[in-house]
């Protein structure tokens, strides 16, 4: 995926949302919580948002779950 192309709303409504989830809870969101943040109801489509930013290298995680990421690589 290019690096250049602009992220669509809800990309960055995530990359909004984990640190201040972050800073308020001491650890990442899940998907199910992120998802009502953001504007979606499908867990499906936010781990492909999720996975989308992941390969742009504009999140990172630690283990196999979303709960451990952390902005950039």
């Amino acid at each position: 995926m290019r690096r250049d192309r602009a992220l669509s709303s809800r990309q960055e409504a995530i990359l909004r949302m984990i640190p201040s989830w972050i800073t308020e809870h001491g650890e990442g969101p899940t998907i199910r919580q992120i998802g009502p943040r953001v504007g979606l109801s499908s867990t499906s489509s936010v781990a492909y948002r999720l996975g989308r930013l992941e390969a742009r290298g504009l999140i990172s995680r630690t283990g196999h779950g979303w709960r451990s990421c952390r902005l950039g690589s």
